[in-house]
């Protein structure tokens, strides 16, 4: 059996992997599960799959976890974002699922590159802050970065077998979010309960907020850009409510391949998990093809969702733009939950962020990782004075 680390195993995607490990108990070992304080939901998947080592890194909740599950033996709990990285050295296992949030997951997943572990990634902003640094530490140890998006995954297998010279370009589609169609004037007294109500997809309140700003789609085409080899100007984006064709290759000669699906993150989850096999899924995870809705394309709108275009403009910019804008975001994410930020200023903090933070080219982590520190220091203010 192979070994698995999944971190963030508490948040949507994280439960959605232990889904479809449950469904498959003979294919992987949990070795270590990672959150950050979510004790209930961890306990029940310590019983399920019996880890050998679970971190909380919020140290209050560790000390709570140990108190109920004092009981067991075999189980050891640590606290701290350090005990993540100090016990993937020690076990290496030989996959690391990456379903952390925001910008908590980067320095983990570089130091699993650096100890040869394969990384199955749904942490888009690990790319999109350190795309080349990331990519240089891959190639350097030979780790594949299996993708979990279902754009990504959806890219990664109409590719597999071309060739690349042959490819004309990506398209990434997007459902439009709880808010498609509506009006700016719709828009200003819109509340985080609707914003995290997305129409297809069950997903954690951050990314349902991203999807509802179109900036998770903004990332996206970061991370395309990383993950594939891509220019800019060869990533097209279009909306896609239906949420069926999960994304799209064209190629030079005109044709283009799609992958269609269901609209579930175990689909995209599994495949990462089974590559280069596919296992058998349950019936529900198949197409009704006589009961499936017209498929519909659409351009986005990106003048009342202008974050999409921040992310092309930060791409295009290079250096540490990218990072400014992903840290950037997800601090007015985490405002606009808490009701200190409106909607739909989200992309105007975002935007003066990238004006306000210095440019750096950011290859290595040291310089990434100056770059979050001074987003983290702006953009606080940036909303206060908003407010």
């Amino acid at each position: 059996m192979k070994r698995i680390a999944i971190l963030g195993s508490t948040g949507s995607v994280g439960k959605q992997t232990c889904a479809v490990l449950s469904r498959y108990p003979d294919k992987y070992r949990v070795e270590i599960l990672v959150a950050r304080q979510s004790v209930d939901v961890i306990e029940q998947q310590i019983k399920e799959f019996s880890p050998r080592w679970v971190v909380l890194t919020e140290p209050a909740a560790a000390h709570a976890l140990k108190n109920r599950i004092s009981h067991l033996d075999n189980v050891e709990i640590l606290s701290g974002v350090q005990a993540v990285i100090q016990v993937l050295e020690h076990v290496r296992p030989d996959l690391l699922v990456a379903a952390m949030v925001g910008s908590s997951g980067l320095l983990p997943v570089v130091k699993a590159i650096e100890y040869g572990i394969d990384i199955a990634l749904a942490n888009k902003e690990v790319l999109v802050m350190a795309g080349a640094l990331i990519n240089r530490l891959r190639r350097k140890h030979n780790v594949r970065i299996l993708p979990l998006d279902s754009e990504h995954s959806a890219i990664f297998q109409c590719l597999s077998g071309t060739q690349h010279q042959d490819l004309k370009r990506i398209v990434l589609t997007a459902s439009g979010g709880p808010f498609r169609g509506r009006t700016v004037r719709e828009l200003k007294a819109v509340t985080p309960a609707e914003a995290v109500a997305h129409p297809n997809w069950s997903m954690g309140a951050k990314i349902s907020v991203d999807s509802a700003t179109l900036m998770n789609k903004g990332l996206e085409v970061i991370e395309a850009h990383w993950l594939f080899g891509v220019h800019v100007d060869q990533i097209k984006v279009l909306v896609h409510p239906q949420s069926i064709v999960h994304s799209m290759v064209e190629f030079k000669d005109g044709s283009v391949l799609a992958q269609l699906g269901v609209p579930s993150m175990e689909l995209p989850i599994q495949l990462a998990l089974s590559w280069p096999e596919r296992w058998s899924s349950p019936d529900e995870y198949f197409v009704d093809w006589l009961n499936l809705p017209s498929l519909t394309f659409e351009a986005p709108d990106n003048e009342t969702f202008p974050c999409l275009n921040l992310a092309y403009q930060a791409l295009r910019a290079g250096g540490n733009a990218p990072t400014v804008l992903s840290v950037a975001n997800d601090i007015c994410v985490e405002a606009f939950l808490e009701t200190r930020l409106e909607f739909l200023m989200i992309p105007q903090v975002i935007e003066m962020a990238l004006a306000s933070v210095p440019h750096r080219e950011a290859l290595e982590l040291d310089e990434i990782l100056t770059s979050v520190a001074a987003t983290k220091e702006i953009v606080p203010g940036v909303i206060n004075n908003m407010r």
